[in-house]
């Protein structure tokens, strides 16, 4: 099996100048481990990179791997290391992307077969854990969010949600503008859940959208949550869509049916819906 040194080249005695990252949503903080994986995608990775909570980049080099899937991880390029900024409890890092291997950001998927990473394991050594990097596969072209899968195949997370209404992605626009419907909400970390309705102009996209905006799109108990946890824990949020119905149908059969919903999953009784 091809090793990533036979991708991209290091010398040997260059090594012990690289810190090894593994790009991953940070551990208890409500965040998507998905999350850097979607800031690649928006083109605002090393932005996202460059906010530390501790002096992790204390070498002359940083090569970056980004979470993907499973064992899997995406090259995420290779950046000179700079001095950082205090902002509060975080350092805000300089760095700057070198043009090595520049063409394979997104595309080298690289196989680690360590996946528990967290904490200060994901800053490694290169030196000691380069051996392990094995090359799993190179895409034809650089990693993009996957068009609309098709209604009944809706689970979206908050972090890819947020990618998708921000960047206004296509297929996803066109599908959830065009279908009304009743969804729900599932808290991944409290496991209660939300029904909710989607009618109107663009309905799901209108609907999904204020979520993304502030969090509780109005609901009151979601309100509550949001202030008592903060904007971050929607992150914990997961998205899917239980009916749908035409553009024609009238609103009050919509609301008839979130109402079912409600007493089906008694998300009234154990949930985010107060009526």
């Amino acid at each position: 099996m091809l090793k990533f040194l036979d991708i991209v080249p290091i010398e040997q005695e260059n090594l012990s100048k690289y810190k090894l990252h593994f790009a991953i949503g940070p551990p208890g903080s409500g965040s998507d481990k998905k999350e850097p994986l979607y800031e690649l995608f928006k083109g605002k990775f090393k932005d996202w990179q460059e906010i530390q909570t501790k002096p992790n980049f204390n070498r002359d080099y940083i090569l970056s791997l980004i979470y993907f899937d499973k064992d899997e991880w995406l090259f995420g390029g290779i950046y000179k290391s700079g001095e950082y900024k205090k902002k509060g409890n975080r350092l805000i890092y300089k760095t700057k992307l070198l043009d090595i291997k520049k063409d394979l950001i997104g595309r080298l998927v690289i196989r680690y077969d360590k996946p528990r990473i967290s904490g200060r394991a994901s800053y490694l050594l290169l030196e000691r854990w380069v051996g392990q990097l094995d090359v799993s596969q190179i895409l034809k072209k650089p990693y993009s969010v996957e068009p609309f899968p098709g209604y009944e195949n809706v689970l979206v997370d908050y972090s890819l949600l947020k990618t998708i209404i921000e960047e206004r992605e296509e297929s996803w626009l066109t599908a959830l503008s065009n279908m009304k419907g009743v969804y729900l909400i599932a808290d991944k970390k409290s496991g209660k859940q939300y029904v909710g309705s989607a009618y109107g102009e663009d309905a799901f996209w209108n609907r999904w959208s204020e979520y993304i905006k502030n969090g509780h799109g109005g609901n009151k108990l979601l309100r509550n949550l949001m202030k008592e946890k903060g904007l971050e824990y929607a992150h914990n949020y997961q998205f899917s869509i239980l009916e749908l119905r035409s553009m024609k149908t009238e609103d009050k059969e919509i609301i008839d049916r979130e109402s079912y919903w409600k007493n089906v999953l008694q998300s009234r009784e154990f949930g985010y819906n107060e009526n």
